[in-house]
């Protein structure tokens, strides 16, 4: 396979690999005063922007569906009469795994068990209502404000690449028509050095989260201590499998692996309902289906402005921000595989789909996970307050989960290939898209130059290590809240630009 050789972007690619080695590397050898001033910076943005959150997820919500319904939804984003580049299930699957990952193994049986212990509204805790609350609640987290994220970033970008034909897989090339002209050029470095701090921010998150889970893992398997070394050759297990992945490309390498990933996690949450409370998860599911439809607005607006319990700076902001941090990378990547699809089939397949696997997964995982709690079978959230556990105790409740299922052995291994597969999926694309930005030019059907690729899996890498080394599940999430900020401004410039464009190339055919 020939790879792209194109030269980079030495304005874009040196700053950000300075920043984002420097940070890595100021967390492996400075990891206390990293991680105190990340909590200090995070406290600063929930508590002073928490509203900003809120209201732009319900704006990314509206827009979305505007430009899918509205007057521009026939535009294709390709050749005219052009086919899609990737057949639907495959683009499913990428699309999916680039934007999910193994965050759902993580949070979907740990989210509901938090909730009952501090749920929402003032509901006493571990009632009858806190149960039904705890279900639905990771329904809207995971469902269609994180994949409308997606869906308005996506669009301008492959527009920009597939209509009007720029040789770029950048967001700044899709904020062109709401920009100066003076001083575009320079916009356009700082757009995209600032996309590439949330990709990594974003990825480093969930590659911080996801090393201490299958370390949990493989520790609850073989009955080995849970040590710094199980973590260490875990990450370095990832960089080897993205790095073969990289060496393939996207359509050998990614596609393949997404495609694997889907039909892992299909029978995982096939397994957990039909061994598992079958009839209480397809309860608690059609019940949580009506909370969210009767609560929607009212949970994605919630401030708390009055008691001020923290419950929605600590989770619905966080979360927000974590997949504003991930729209970029996700949303360049959802572009770059769906070449020929219309604006409409676009949004409301990322929207539709992505919601619906993930709506899924979490009902089944999240109903069994409570019905272990509720039942006595386990005391998972006795495992979750720990202290001899400290903040290893989410990923600790996983690992018994997964080894509570019948066989538990196979169970375990087969929780620890769903989930190497689904981070180095994650690792391989973030990677994949950084190179892509820092490239100065780009064929719209050619991979980035490879040497670019390997460059980002080595920021990841130091990136990832840091964290590991903090151990500190706060200060992870921290730092997806602190590089998501910066996202706010971007896309919106974004959305401005593509109306503008819409309308001067079709607006009198719409």
């Amino acid at each position: 396979m020939k790879f792209q050789t194109s030269a980079f972007d030495k304005a874009v690619l040196f700053p950000a690999v300075l920043i984002s080695a420097l940070i890595g590397l100021g967390f492996v050898f400075a990891s206390d005063q990293m991680q105190a001033g990340t909590r200090i910076v995070d406290a600063f943005v929930k508590t002073n922007l928490g509203w900003l959150f809120l209201l732009f997820g319900m704006g990314a919500a509206v827009f979305a569906f505007w430009l899918a319904l509205g007057r521009f939804g026939h535009v294709i984003l390709g050749e005219k009469d052009e086919g899609p580049e990737f057949s639907t299930p495959h683009w499913i699957a990428m699309m999916f795994t680039a934007g999910i990952g193994a965050g759902l193994v993580t949070w979907a049986f740990g989210e509901p068990l938090y909730y009952i212990q501090t749920p929402p509204f003032g509901i006493e805790p571990f009632s009858n209502a806190a149960y039904e609350w705890a279900h639905m609640y990771p329904l809207i987290h995971w469902g269609f404000i994180p994949w409308a994220f997606y869906a308005v970033t996506a669009v301008p970008i492959a527009y920009s690449l597939y209509v009007v034909r720029k040789p770029y897989l950048r967001i700044s090339e899709a904020c062109e028509y709401a920009l100066p002209q003076k001083g575009r050029r320079g916009a356009y470095r700082v757009i995209d050095v600032l996309i590439i701090l949330g990709v990594i921010a974003g990825t480093t998150t969930s590659l911080g989260i996801g090393v201490p889970l299958l370390s949990a893992l493989i520790s609850e398997l073989t009955g080995q201590p849970n040590t710094f070394g199980i973590k260490l050759t875990v990450l370095v297990l990832w960089v080897l499998i993205f790095g073969t992945s990289t060496l393939r490309g996207l359509k050998r390498g990614i596609q393949k692996l997404a495609d694997l990933n889907m039909i892992l996690a299909g029978l995982l949450i096939a397994i957990i309902l039909v061994i598992g409370p079958t009839l209480f998860i397809l309860n608690m599911t059609t019940n949580s289906l009506g909370l969210m439809l009767d609560n929607f607005f009212r949970v994605i607006l919630w401030s708390d402005p009055i008691e001020k319990s923290g419950f929605p700076e600590a989770w619905t902001v966080f979360y927000w921000a974590w997949w504003l941090a991930f729209a970029a990378f996700v949303g360049l990547f959802i572009a770059r595989i769906s070449r020929g699809r219309t604006i409409k089939q676009t949004v409301l397949g990322t929207i539709l789909w992505g919601s619906l696997g993930t709506m899924i997964y979490l009902a089944i995982s999240g109903g069994y996970a409570l019905h272990l709690e509720k039942s006595g079978v386990m005391d998972l959230s006795g495992i979750l307050g720990d202290p001899a556990l400290g903040e290893n105790a989410l990923y600790v409740m996983t690992a018994k989960v997964a080894g509570n299922l019948p066989f538990p052995t196979l169970s375990l291994i087969f929780f620890i290939i769903l989930c190497t597969i689904f981070y180095a999926t994650t690792m391989d694309s973030a990677a994949y898209i950084c190179a892509g930005i820092c490239a100065r030019e780009i064929k719209p059907k050619e991979d980035p130059e490879l040497g670019l690729r390997f460059t980002w899996i080595g920021i990841l890498f130091i990136m990832t290590l840091g964290v590991v080394i903090s151990d500190s599940l706060p200060t992870v999430m921290a730092i997806t809240v602190i590089g998501s900020v910066p996202l706010i401004p971007i896309v919106i410039i974004m959305s401005v630009s593509l109306v503008r464009q819409l309308t001067q190339d079709f607006g009198d055919s719409a």
